[in-house]
C-alpha cells in the first residue's frame, strides 16, 4: 500500500509542477483538443473548470455534476463504517478478521505488522473512527449546508473519488497488527500522541466547517435562502490568510491522524504527502481563478498554506 500512495503523491507533485509549464496552460482562442486542454480538464473542477475556456465538446461529454461530491462521502460512511465495526468486533469480542480478508491484507501489506502492546491498535482504531466521523460531517455539509452551482467534474475524478475512501479503509486495515487480525489480543494502550492527534483533529475540523459555512453563506441571505449561484470573494476565519483554507484544514486533519500513529507510520505519512500535493493542485487553480476574476482580490493571501504558499 505504501508504494501506491507514493505513486499517487508523485503523480500530483508532477501535475503541480506541470501546471507551471507555459505549454500546458489553458489554450487561448478556439476550443482545441490538445494535450494542454486534456491535461487541464483532468485537473480542474467546479469554478476552475468553467473558468478555463474554451472547452471542446469532446471533453464536455465526460462531465458529471460537482454536486455528486456527496457520493464520495456516502461510500466512505458505509465502507469505513464497516471497517470500524470490524475493528470493534476484534477489540471487544476478540473476533478474528475473515480469512479471506486476512489473505487480502497480507497481499496488500507485503509484510506482517508486529504486535506493539496496544498503542498501534488504538492508533488504527482512532484514525478509522475519525475518518468515518469526518466523512459523516462532510456528507451532512454537502447535503444541508453547501450550495453547489452548475459546476462539473471529470468522470475520471468522480471514479477516483469513489475509490479513494475504499482505498483509505484498506490502508488502515493493513496497519492492524497480525495478532489483532487473528483475534488473539484486544488490548488498547493510550499514549500521549493519541491525545495530541485528537485535539488537532477537532481544531482542524472546526475550522474546515466554518470555512464551508462561509462559502455557502456567500449565496444565501441571513435567513438561509439561496439568492444566487455566483462566485464571490470569501472573508473571515482562515480566508484572511489563504484562498483555500478548507484545503489547508483537510491537510491538517490528515496530519492529525499521522500524529495519532505516533509520528512513525511511513504509510500514513505517504497518505499525508498525497493529500498535500493533491490539495495543492486544487488550491493553486482556485487561487488563480480568484486573482483573474476579481480585481480587488486581497493580494496578501496565499493559495494554500498561510504565509508560505
Amino acid at each position: 500500500m505504501a508504494e501506491l500512495w507514493l505513486v499517487l503523491a508523485a503523480s500530483f507533485l508532477a501535475a503541480l509542477l506541470a501546471l507551471q509549464l507555459p505549454r500546458l496552460k489553458p489554450p487561448p482562442g478556439r476550443p482545441s483538443l490538445s494535450l494542454a486542454a486534456v491535461f487541464q480538464d483532468l485537473l480542474r473542477y467546479g469554478k476552475t473548470k468553467s473558468g478555463c475556456q474554451p472547452r471542446p465538446p469532446q471533453l464536455q461529454v465526460f462531465d458529471v455534476p460537482k454536486r455528486w461530491f456527496y457520493h464520495f462521502y456516502v461510500v466512505s460512511v458505509i465502507w469505513n463504517g464497516s471497517v470500524l465495526l470490524l475493528l470493534l468486533q476484534s477489540h471487544l469480542l476478540s473476533r478474528p478478521f475473515p480469512i479471506w480478508l486476512q489473505d487480502v491484507l497480507s497481499i496488500l501489506d507485503g509484510v506482517s505488522q508486529d504486535h506493539d502492546g496496544g498503542g498501534e491498535s488504538l492508533s488504527v482504531f482512532l484514525v478509522c473512527l475519525f475518518v468515518w466521523l469526518n466523512s459523516c460531517r462532510r456528507l451532512k455539509e454537502c447535503l444541508h449546508i453547501s450550495v453547489f452551482s452548475g459546476g462539473v467534474i471529470h468522470i475520471v475524478q468522480y471514479c477516483f473519488g469513489l475509490c479513494y475512501y475504499v482505498l483509505l479503509g484498506l490502508t488502515l486495515l493493513c496497519q492492524v497488527p497480525t495478532n489483532v487480525r487473528e483475534g488473539k489480543d484486544h488490548r488498547l494502550t493510550v499514549c500521549w500522541y493519541h491525545v495530541l492527534g485528537v485535539l488537532m483533529f477537532i481544531w482542524a475540523s472546526v475550522h474546515q466547517h466554518r470555512c464551508h459555512v462561509i462559502l455557502a453563506n456567500l449565496r444565501k441571505n441571513k435567513s438561509g435562502k439561496v439568492l444566487n449561484l455566483d462566485h464571490s470573494i470569501p472573508f473571515g476565519d482562515w480566508f484572511e490568510f489563504v484562498s483555500c483554507p478548507h484545503y489547508f484544514a483537510e491537510l491538517l486533519i490528515y496530519l492529525s491522524m499521522a500524529i495519532m500513529f505516533g509520528f512513525n507510520n511511513l504509510t500514513w505519512w505517504l497518505v499525508v504527502t498525497y493529500v498535500f500535493f493533491s490539495q495543492a493542485v486544487s488550491a493553486v487553480l482556485c487561487h488563480e481563478y480568484y486573482l483573474s476574476n476579481f480585481k480587488q482580490y486581497p493580494k496578501c493571501r496565499k493559495a494554500y498554506v498561510p504565509f508560505l504558499f
